[in-house]
């Protein structure tokens, strides 16, 4: 299995960047797909998931600048991130839910750097 994020990188704050990540295995199917976001000395913490059907969830600190997307074709997800700020500065993480009959299982991509500078 192979989850891995790109996309990471430096930018003023108001800006935007955009965060990609593929998750794929021999056998498996992917659910949902969800990232998250580690800053220094804080807990990680959910930012968006989005279901294989569609379904899109939000932190509230990100909703409304935030935009999650899938292609299921190519087993990929997306994270639009607009109008940064420097507190949206992280380590953001791609969490896959990967199928396999009969379980499910949670697979996590290395991380990428996103940094705001004010």
């Amino acid at each position: 299995v192979q989850v891995a994020e790109s996309g990471g990188g430096l930018v003023q704050a108001g800006g935007s960047l955009r965060l990609s990540c593929v998750a794929s295995g021999s056998g498996f199917s992917v659910n949902a797909i969800d990232w998250y976001r580690q800053a220094p000395g804080k807990q990680r913490e959910s930012v968006a998931s989005i279901s294989s059907g569609g379904s899109l969830k939000y932190a509230e600190s990100v909703e409304g600048r935030f935009i999650i997307s899938r292609d299921n074709a190519k087993n990929t997800a997306s994270l639009q991130m607009n109008s940064l700020k420097p507190e949206d500065t992280a380590v953001y993480y791609c969490r896959a839910e990967m199928y396999r009959a009969p379980r499910t299982y949670a697979y996590w991509g290395q991380g990428t750097q996103v940094t705001v500078s004010s």
